[in-house]
């Protein structure tokens, strides 16, 4: 194996001796001499203490050791996956929405399937709007062109611009009676995204395949930097780039 040159650059800036360095992370020094030598990798909880007595990052002076971690961190966010969104048990969405107690997002082109299995789904999110609990939606925008494309896509036709239309049918009371930040967005979806505190569910898109049969995924946050929160990034990035809906039918009459 080659030599760490950057542990031995690392323990050169910091004016640590393999000795020194040995004793503040509780090893024997030749165990030192030995990373810097033939490149040996040292036991992660090692290795996080070694980085911070030299005041490194331990993705730079062990990459290995970091890669590990995330992806163990990354698998460990999984809970379930299915073959198909009509596979995942009403129970999935329901505990999803049931149990949040800070926010609820739900990213889609319509998911009618939410109120036409749930008729009591608009009564949940008002009650939580009132206990205090965020609560984001981003529809697609019946009038825009990616979505008479992702219709053509999924030769669906205008089918999916009709149900994004029943879509904002079915949350409009919400934004009348209860206040509940609905917004268009206008966005290429490559997932659709529903978030209830730290779990979330990821029904991913398929190039011509409607979403119910496209896979879905269940995950449940384990940290920072982690699955949920690269999914959860992109649902802030397409928020910030969506308009309220009442902004787009008052401009259409």
């Amino acid at each position: 194996m080659a030599p760490n040159e950057r542990l031995r650059i690392a323990m050169a800036s910091a004016h640590l001796t393999a000795a020194q360095l040995a004793e503040a992370v509780d090893v024997d020094p030749k165990t030192v001499e030995r990373w810097i030598n033939t490149g040996r990798t040292p036991h992660p909880s090692t290795a996080r203490r070694a980085a911070i007595v030299l005041r490194e990052d331990l993705a730079y002076l062990w990459p290995a050791v970091e890669h590990g971690r995330q992806r163990h961190r990354r698998n460990s966010e999984f809970v379930a996956a299915y073959s198909t969104r009509s596979d995942a048990p009403l129970d999935l969405w329901r505990t999803l929405f049931e149990k949040a107690e800070r926010q609820i997002g739900v990213l889609v082109y319509a998911a009618v399937f939410l109120h036409e299995s749930w008729p009591d789904f608009n009564e949940l999110l008002a009650a939580k709007h009132q206990a205090g609990v965020q609560i984001r939606i981003l529809l697609g925008d019946p009038d825009s062109p990616v979505i008479t494309g992702r219709g053509q896509e999924e030769k669906y036709g205008h089918g999916i611009e009709a149900r994004c239309r029943v879509a904002i049918m079915h949350y409009t009371p919400l934004i009348e009676s209860a206040g509940v930040q609905v917004r268009l967005h206008d966005t290429t979806l490559y997932n659709s995204i529903f978030i209830g505190d730290d779990r979330m569910i990821v029904n991913a898109h398929v190039f011509g395949m409607n979403a119910y049969g496209a896979p879905v995924y269940h995950l449940k946050r384990a940290g920072d930097g982690g699955l949920f929160d690269v999914y959860a990034a992109s649902f802030d990035e397409v928020w910030q780039l969506s308009r309220p809906v009442k902004q787009v039918t008052h401009a259409a009459h």
